[in-house]
C-alpha cells in the first residue's frame, strides 16, 4: 500500500504547481453477489434459414427432401438446419407437416436468430458507495492490513441484498461482453441472485492544491478498479470542498 501511495504521489506532483495537502487511506465495503443466468446467442439470420422459414410459412412441406429440391440445397444441410430449428423451437412438426412456431414467426419477422445457451454463473461486486456494480480489475493486489472505513458509507445501502434485474443484466453484459462476427452473446434472463459476504476494499485519498489556478481538489485511487475513482472524488467534493481551503491553506 505504501509503495502504491508513493507512486501515485510522484505522479500527482509531476506538475510543479501541484502540492499535496492531505493524504488518507480508507476502505469501501464491497458486496459479493453470485448470479445464475440464461444467455442466448443472437445473430443475423442467414439466407438459408430465412428461405427455409419463409418456405414453411407459405406452403406445406412434410420432409426435408421436398425442401431440398425446392431450394436446390444438399438434403444434409436442410436436415441439419431443420433439426436445429426444431430444437430451438422455431419449427414444429404438426399433422405430418413443418409449421412455424410463434417464436419462429417472431424471429423471421425480425431477421434475428436467437439460440438459447446453457445456464452460467458469474460473480459480481456491488458497491453501496457507488450504488452500482463495479467492473473489478482482476489483477488488483490483496492487502493484509486494511485501513478504517470510508466516512460517508450509507448504512442502509450497505445492507442491500436485493437488486433490480435490469441492473444485474447490465453488469453481467459488461463483464461477459462477447461478440463473434455478426453474432453476440446476450443475457436473456436472471435465474437466481445470491448476495454473499461483504469485503472491504482500500482507497487512497489525496487532497491537492493547484497554486497556479488557486484551487483545492481531491483525487481518489480505487484499488479494486485499479484506477482513479471519479464517483468518490465527486462525492468528497460535494461534501467537503467548502472546508478544504480553510482547513489546509489557512
Amino acid at each position: 500500500m505504501s509503495k502504491l501511495q508513493q507512486r501515485l504521489m510522484r505522479e500527482l506532483q509531476q506538475n510543479r504547481n501541484i502540492k499535496i495537502v492531505k493524504t488518507a487511506e480508507w476502505c469501501i465495503p464491497i458486496r459479493t453477489v453470485d448470479v445464475t443466468y440464461k444467455p442466448v446467442r443472437r445473430s443475423t439470420m442467414d439466407v438459408l434459414m430465412t428461405m427455409l422459414l419463409l418456405s414453411i410459412q407459405e406452403a406445406d412441406f412434410g420432409n426435408t427432401q421436398e425442401l431440398s429440391e425446392l431450394l436446390l440445397v444438399d438434403p444434409l444441410f436442410i436436415e441439419d438446419l431443420i433439426s436445429l430449428m426444431i430444437r430451438v423451437n422455431l419449427v414444429r412438426n404438426e399433422d405430418d407437416f413443418y409449421r412455424l412456431t410463434e417464436k419462429g414467426q417472431q424471429q423471421l419477422e425480425r431477421g434475428i436468430f436467437e439460440e438459447e445457451l446453457e445456464e452460467e454463473t458469474s460473480t459480481l461486486y456491488f458497491s453501496p458507495c457507488h450504488q452500482s456494480f463495479l467492473t473489478v480489475d482482476t489483477n488488483n493486489d490483496e492487502y493484509d492490513e486494511l485501513p478504517e472505513l470510508y466516512r460517508y458509507i450509507d448504512k442502509e445501502a450497505e445492507q442491500q441484498e436485493q437488486f433490480e434485474e435490469s441492473m444485474v443484466i447490465a453488469a453481467l453484459q459488461e463483464v461477459d461482453e462477447e461478440e463473434e462476427g455478426n453474432s453476440q452473446k446476450v443475457i436473456a434472463n436472471i435465474v437466481q441472485t445470491e448476495a454473499q459476504q461483504i469485503n472491504d476494499s482500500p482507497c487512497l485519498e489525496f487532497v491537492l492544491y493547484d497554486k497556479e489556478q488557486d484551487i483545492v481538489f481531491v483525487r481518489v485511487w480505487n484499488t479494486l478498479l485499479n484506477q482513479w475513482d471519479h464517483h468518490l472524488e465527486q462525492q468528497l467534493t460535494d461534501k467537503e470542498q467548502l472546508s478544504w481551503r480553510e482547513q489546509y491553506l489557512s
